[in-house]
């Protein structure tokens, strides 16, 4: 019984669901509808409604029907639902949203149709036992109409549907103003309006707005955005500039608007090529293939914008008639605008206010009508407005200067016109623009120059004028401004065709037609390229580029004599950069310039010294010239061989040559690889006897190389020097030319370095530095360290050095009136203060000698007083020195004598020790060996005082610095002077030290791998701190005192 009646019950709300639906789609709105889809539906609806009332009546119980009849309901109600929402987007949405979706909603529409036919056929099925043929009939016409239906959206509504899809895409390009305007037209028709009405569009561009808003469809969206730019687009009426076809005047009587067929219905302007479709309808050429395009990308047959007609034929035939009338209305506006705008151009001072509006008018005829230029040509414009850059630049402004070269460079496609602008300077305008302080400015000024430069006299005048390629060069390399830099790049290369164009381009920096040329050029032209290089002032990095890509042609050109000259020269000029030295010997260029020398006798001198000169700047620093060969026999630079033939060649050249001679011996022999073999070849070779004689030179470059390269020698051959000079009398030249004020800084400095490396005897150095010179080199140690303030000049810390290097001289030899000049000057004090100098590591060393010298003396001193005690604790002559003493003098710990507080003999009294610690930390090890040396005077005595010594070094921090040296140092020299010290001072202090196995362990070490002398004060080191046994049970030191 339930079941019963629930089937009852849901057959009754299909029923009712049906009466519902049909009741909606027989409304007038559908009946109304603008589109044909929801007409015709709605008119099946009617016919649905009438059949079903007819049933429904011709019954009494709709129980009483078959079940198929129920079935058929059920489905019928299910459809005309579907049917219904399918509908209702017709009436809620825009117009626009339904032409959107409109093949959808076709098909969903058809779909419908189609079902409900099927259910009034199995209904029509169903009631065949009633006798009810009426509606019998009235329901299969119904089906079978139905199912024939063929639903399909206009071929209108089917071409405004693509467009919009195609406005939807992402990948759709901007539209241009033609296929707008065609859009619009095409779209308004769809609509039913009138496209010219433009609130009418605004507002079904509203309702799209509306109906997007609750869509999620990205495309929808897409298609909102365009349709707003092409409906404002649309909206937006010609205004008399555009009916001018951008032509400005200031009495609009003087100008013919024009007629309204001048214009074309897709663009709104004057047309220029008017051509007629197959539609009767005019348009302006390019705005119709614009249109005609866009179809064929969507898919659709091409039509008439204005009409909608769906053309046959894309035939344009041009309109003659009306391009003549348009034509004819062109000139004569033109001729009225050339007028006025030279009225305005020759007033002076030029009227700001109005020049925009002139130039962009000059500049539309010019873009626009190109048959007129020569209208502006012949009235004079552009000499005006050249004129007008050239002497009103700065009081018009940027903006206008960036249109005045926009005119020019629109009006230079006319031949006759360029030739004019060149005429009146426009290049040297431009090339000012250059560094305008706009970007447009700047632009429109290269792409000017770039116009002209098509012509090969322009390039000239373009890379004649001063700074033009200066400033093209920066511009093409100014990656912030890619656009200006390609532009700049682009005017660049037109002017490296040109042959005049090399060298100018080469000296603002841009080599590579000079390289392209002088690599791939005929022998005449690689001369007249290398001549270049050579005569040139190169950057660093331009001499880096030419020797990289050029070097191996220049070095083969030095095997023909017609090229020699040219190369060398250039070579010369590149090898002034160090960095050039590896490239050019990789190059091979040594044997070539060793050739050029020593073996063709035919070469001139100058081309000798420019060799010669080549060849200094190459060695002048350390590099791969070390490892090179200087011949074509393999022989290196450093060779015996080659250093013979410089020696043998030297006498024999031009004087310029000779300074690069001596240069070059001095760069060889300055190499730390080679400077040995290098001394013993010069000394060998009498070479000697050959460089002495320039150091008495008249000319200065001569005689500042060869103090240079005796100085070098003096390190090693400093006996056989002063032998050579002794044999010519000349010995106390280094002497007099330290004391020449008129000698040059670097002569000087070296002359005081080998006098200091010179062997002199007693009587030659008192000679030679007497008590006089001895005052004048300490004041001038002191006011050499007045003055310096941080950096010191090569022969300022060189004048220090010779110096520092004569005191040991004199020092070593010391005389009871020189030590009364060291107390005077305070000799130690100067000493300790060039313990810290900072760039040069032999001064430090010298400073450290000269107090060892200082301290062995005072120690020497102070032991053969305490055999013959004076009156008061020291002899006389030590009193004098170390100062008067005092009543109650005090013993010093170091001499276990007194001293006094400011002596000049001893370390302890002079505050001398913490320096010398200091260089113990030194990074050269010549330095701290010398440090090690002078604190070694401290610990000589190991008398019953030496206990008292050790405990003031060990306060001062001595003893520890000494023992982390010592842990860190490598077997060497610097390793035995500081294992003796170690040695002494656990003679007496071997319970402190005994626990530190760092120390043990280097001990050991030392033991084992250091020198015999190392090794012996090693065993003695730990014997004393019982780390070893000793023979017969007595240290090494013990043995010998037996001894």
């Amino acid at each position: 019984m339930t079941s019963s009646s629930s089937y009852s019950s849901s057959v009754s709300s299909a029923v009712d669901s049906i009466h519902t639906s049909l009741a909606d789609l027989c409304a007038p709105h559908y009946h109304q509808s603008p589109f044909d889809l929801p007409r015709r539906f709605s008119g099946f609806a009617n016919r649905l409604q009438l059949s079903l009332t007819h049933l429904t009546r011709a019954t009494s119980s709709l129980d009483a029907l078959p079940p198929s009849v129920h079935t058929a309901f059920k489905g019928i109600a299910s459809d005309l639902a579907a049917a219904l929402e399918t509908l209702s987007f017709y009436r809620t949405k825009g117009k626009i949203s339904v032409l959107i979706n409109c093949l959808s909603l076709c098909d969903s529409l058809a779909d419908r149709t189609v079902a409900i036919s099927g259910w009034l056929a199995l209904l029509d099925l169903a009631i065949q036992d009633l006798n009810l043929p009426d509606l019998r009939k009235k329901i299969a016409d119904l089906s079978r109409d139905m199912k024939q239906a063929h639903f399909k959206v206009t071929e209108r509504e089917e071409r405004v549907h693509h467009t919009l899809q195609k406005e939807g895409r992402t990948t759709q390009s901007k539209t241009s103003k033609a296929v707008e305007s065609a859009i619009i037209m095409d779209l308004a028709r769809a609509l039913g309006i009138d496209p010219e009405n433009h609130d009418e569009l605004s507002k079904q561009i509203r309702l799209l707005k509306n109906d997007v808003a609750g869509s999620n469809s990205v495309s929808e969206r897409r298609i909102l955005v365009s349709l707003e730019r092409i409906v404002d687009n649309w909206a937006i009426r010609p205004n008399i500039s555009a009916w001018k076809a951008g032509m400005e005047f200031e009495d609009d009587d003087v100008h013919i608007s024009p007629f309204k067929n001048f214009l074309c219905p897709l663009t709104k302007e004057v047309m220029r090529y008017p051509v007629v479709l197959q539609s009767s309808q005019t348009y302006e050429r390019t705005a119709i293939n614009y249109w005609f395009e866009r179809c064929l990308e969507d898919g659709r047959d091409p039509t008439c914008p204005v009409t909608g007609e769906v053309l046959g034929s894309l035939e344009m035939k041009p309109n003659i008639g009306l391009a003549g009338a348009i034509e004819e209305w062109v000139n004569r506006n033109v001729e009225i605008l050339v007028k006025i705008s030279v009225q305005h151009l020759s007033k002076e001072p030029p009227v700001v206010d109005c020049l925009e509006g002139v130039l962009d008018n000059v500049y539309n005829i010019s873009e626009e009508y190109p048959s007129c230029r020569y209208k502006v040509r012949n009235a004079g414009v552009l000499v005006l407005i050249v004129k007008m850059l050239r002497n009103s630049s700065k009081s018009i402004g940027t903006n206008l200067r960036s249109k005045a070269l926009m005119v020019l460079l629109s009006m230079a496609k006319d031949e006759e016109s360029k030739n004019i602008m060149l005429q009146e300077g426009i290049t040297r305008l431009a090339i000012h623009s250059l560094i305008g302080s706009s970007e447009k400015e700047k632009e429109y000024a290269v792409k000017l120059l770039l116009e002209f430069s098509s012509d090969k006299a322009c390039c000239i005048k373009i890379a004649t004028e001063k700074g033009a390629l200066v400033l093209l060069s920066s511009m093409a390399g100014n990656l912030e401004h890619p656009g200006l830099s390609n532009l700049a790049n682009k005017v660049l290369k037109q002017m490296e065709k040109v042959e005049d164009n090399v060298q100018y381009l080469a000296a603002a920096g841009r080599f590579e037609p000079l390289l392209t040329r002088l690599c791939e050029g005929s022998d005449d032209v690689k001369i007249e390229m290398a001549f270049m290089v050579g005569s040139m002032t190169l950057t660093n990095s331009s001499k880096e580029q030419i020797a990289r890509q050029g070097a191996k042609i220049l070095i083969q050109m030095l095997s023909k004599p017609e090229g020699r000259a040219a190369s060398l020269q250039a070579l010369y000029n590149l090898s002034g950069l160090d960095d050039n030295a590896t490239i050019l010997v990789d190059s091979a260029v040594l044997p070539t310039l060793t050739d050029v020398l020593f073996k063709n006798q035919d070469t001139s001198p100058e081309l000798k010294e420019l060799a010669a000169s080549t060849m200094a700047n190459i060695v002048s620093n350390p590099g791969h010239w070390e490892l090179a060969s200087a011949d074509k026999e393999g022989h290196p630079m450093q060779s015996e061989s080659f250093i013979y033939s410089l020696l043998r060649f030297l006498p024999l050249a031009s004087p310029q040559c000779q300074i690069s001679i001596l240069h070059i011996i001095y760069g060889i022999a300055s190499s730390p690889q080679a400077s040995e073999s290098v001394a013993c070849h010069i000394k060998s070779g009498e070479g000697i006897k050959t460089i002495l004689p320039f150091l008495e030179h008249p000319e200065v470059e001569h005689r500042i190389h060869a103090f240079k390269l005796t100085r070098l020698l003096s390190e090693r051959y400093g006996q056989d020097i002063a032998n050579e000079l002794r044999l010519s009398t000349r010995l106390p030249l280094c002497r007099d030319k330290l004391l020449d004020h008129l000698s040059t800084d670097s002569e000087r400095s070296d002359a005081a370095c080998i006098l200091a490396n010179l062997s002199l005897s007693e009587d030659e150095v008192k000679t030679l530095l007497g008590v006089g010179f001895v005052k004048w080199m300490i004041t001038t140690l002191k006011n050499q360290r007045q003055i310096s303030n941080g950096r010191i000049s090569r022969p300022a810390s060189s004048m220090l050095e010779g110096l520092l290097g004569l005191l040991l001289h004199i020092t070593r030899n010391l005389e009871p009136q020189t030590l009364v000049t060291f107390k005077e000057h305070s000799l130690i004090t100067i000493f300790c203060e060039h313990l810290g100098y900072p760039s040069n590591p032999r001064v430090k060393q010298l400073a450290a000698l000269g107090l060892k010298i200082l301290s062995e003396y005072g120690r020497s001193l102070a032991a053969v007083e305490s055999e013959r005690p004076p009156p008061h604790g020291m002899c006389s002559y030590l009193v004098f020195m170390c100062g008067r003493s005092s009543e109650e003098p005090s013993t010093c710990p170091i001499h276990n004598a007194p001293c006094e507080e400011d002596s000049q003999l001893c370390l302890l009294k002079s505050n001398s020790i913490k320096p010398l610690v200091d260089l113990l930390t030194d990074s050269n090890t010549s330095v701290q060996i010398a440090a090690v040396e002078a604190l070694s005077t401290l610990v000589i005595d190991t008398s019953s005082s030496f206990k008292r010594a050790v405990d003031e070094l060990e306060q001062l921090g001595v003893i520890e610095a000494v023992i982390s040296l010592f842990i860190e140092v490598r077997p060497g020299e610097l390793q035995e002077r500081t294992t003796w010290i170690i040695e002494r001072i656990l003679r007496v202090d071997n319970h402190r030290h005994s626990l530190n196995q760092s120390l043990v362990w280097a001990l050991v070490e030392a033991f084992k791998h250091g020198n015999a002398n190392t090794k012996r004060h090693a065993q003695d080191a730990l014997t004393s701190l019982k780390q070893l046994s000793a023979v017969s049970g007595k240290s090494s030191y013990q043995t010998r005192a037996q001894r």
